[in-house]
């Protein structure tokens, strides 16, 4: 039972650091100000279901795509690294101002891909897959969707028990650990 739990963290924690639950909140709160209650909730279950959707999709036919495509794992696992190392540090440079206003329909488009379901979950996805297995896997992002879904449906509270310079340090703190990933991820499909 322990080794179970001890594999299912293995799988957790590079999940939940790709997806980044307490930035997404902070991300959620930035570009839903100003928006109603109801549409925020709305907007939330909107990006929580495509990020979702998007990352099962990878999940389950993630190697058939790449096999179709011509790329292999190592592959997706460099350019994905590349990609999530420059948002990590963009993000770890970015200066605390004002996030970009968007659409009230945000849901989908930033916050349910990439930001959910960007580069860094789906090559974690594939890489957990093969070496945790499916079952395993699919359990770790189970519970980092609903961790999402907490963190979107108590974003406000969440902003008002830490503050936004507290969800400012931690996102930074997340960042740090992604931008770590990222030289993983490349460092293994290098190896490849």
């Amino acid at each position: 039972m322990a080794d179970l739990f001890s594999r299912f963290l293995q799988a957790f924690i590079p999940l939940f650091v790709a997806i980044d639950p307490v930035g997404l909140a902070a991300i959620f709160l930035g570009l839903g100000q100003g928006v109603a209650a109801e549409r925020r909730q709305k907007i939330a279950r909107q990006a929580t279901l495509t990020g979702g959707g998007v990352a099962l999709l990878f999940l389950f036919l993630g190697a058939s795509i790449f096999r179709a495509l011509g790329i292999s794992v190592t592959d997706f696992q460099v350019a994905g690294g590349l990609i999530l190392f420059m948002l990590a540090a963009r993000d770890l440079v970015q200066s605390g101002g004002e996030p970009e206003k968007l659409s009230d329909d945000f849901g989908v488009v930033p916050l349910g891909m990439p930001l959910i379901a960007g580069p860094a979950l789906i090559a974690t996805l594939l890489l957990l897959t093969q070496t945790h297995g499916m079952p395993l896997t699919l359990a770790a992002l189970v519970v980092n969707l609903v961790l999402v879904v907490l963190a979107f449906a108590y974003s406000d509270i969440l902003a008002r028990r830490i503050g936004a310079t507290g969800l400012r340090a931690i996102s930074k703190i997340i960042s740090m650990l992604l931008a770590a990933i990222a030289v993983a991820m490349v460092r293994q499909g290098l190896k490849g």
